[in-house]
């Protein structure tokens, strides 16, 4: 098991290595994120007259994404700040307003009951430091009948896919994140919490604990990565 960091670790970790996330993402996928993104965003059925939450949005590439759907506003919250500044550059490099950001961790969500269309998170749901409270207040801020997107890593099942991505997960990726971004954590704390993340049906099983229906997920590019769908 790996040692569970608080939010301030998990905040200082992010913090950390913020300047070179978005090329770290693009390279260590090898630009496949491009892709699972669009299908994240896509399954959220946007449109003009949406509100949306991105849950643990970091530099707002979902939010960037979502906003070619032409919605009323995304709310972007996450709980590193300087992932958020990186965030608000690319914002203001589009020139959009449609996107405001928030400095706050999802398990302590002080946004309206009930208020929004949609919610998403991408790669960020299992650092929540308390996953069930954190799936609870994303429930809470929907609308009857929301849809709650989720995008995560996940494991293949199959050989030799499998046997790759457990080396690459556990050894390359490492070694190229400590190299780029200088951090010596970050990059080992990555497949130490995909590990212990509680996938597929387990997963499932937490969102119907949390209220959620409708439950369906999809596995994209030989299950790396899992797509989870979701209804108030």
């Amino acid at each position: 098991m790996t040692n569970r960091l608080s939010k301030k670790g998990v905040e200082r970790m992010f913090d950390a290595i913020a300047h070179r996330y978005d090329f770290l993402n693009h390279f260590l996928s090898l630009g496949v994120d491009y892709y699972w993104r669009w299908f994240t965003v896509r399954k959220l059925c946007i449109n003009s007259k949406s509100l949306i939450l991105d849950c643990a949005t970091g530099t707002c590439d979902c939010a960037i994404e979502a906003i070619r759907y032409s919605p009323k506003k995304i709310v972007g919250i996450d709980i590193s700040l300087k992932m958020l500044q990186h965030g608000k550059e690319k914002l203001e490099k589009k020139s959009t307003t449609t996107v405001d950001l928030i400095n706050s961790s999802v398990e302590n969500i002080s946004l309206r009951t009930g208020c929004f269309d949609g919610a998403m998170v991408a790669f960020g749901v299992r650092n929540f430091l308390y996953l069930e409270k954190g799936l609870k207040q994303i429930y809470r801020i929907l609308k009857s009948d929301g849809r709650f997107v989720v995008l995560e890593f996940s494991k293949p099942g199959h050989f030799p896919i499998r046997q790759l991505y457990f080396f690459y997960f556990r050894h390359i990726l490492p070694l190229i994140g400590r190299m780029i971004s200088k951090d010596k954590n970050a990059y080992s704390y990555l497949p130490e919490s995909v590990m212990e993340f509680p996938e597929g049906d387990a997963f499932v099983e937490k969102l119907i604990q949390a209220g959620f229906r409708n439950i369906s997920f999809h596995r994209l590019t030989f299950g790396i990565v899992t797509v989870y769908d979701a209804i108030k």
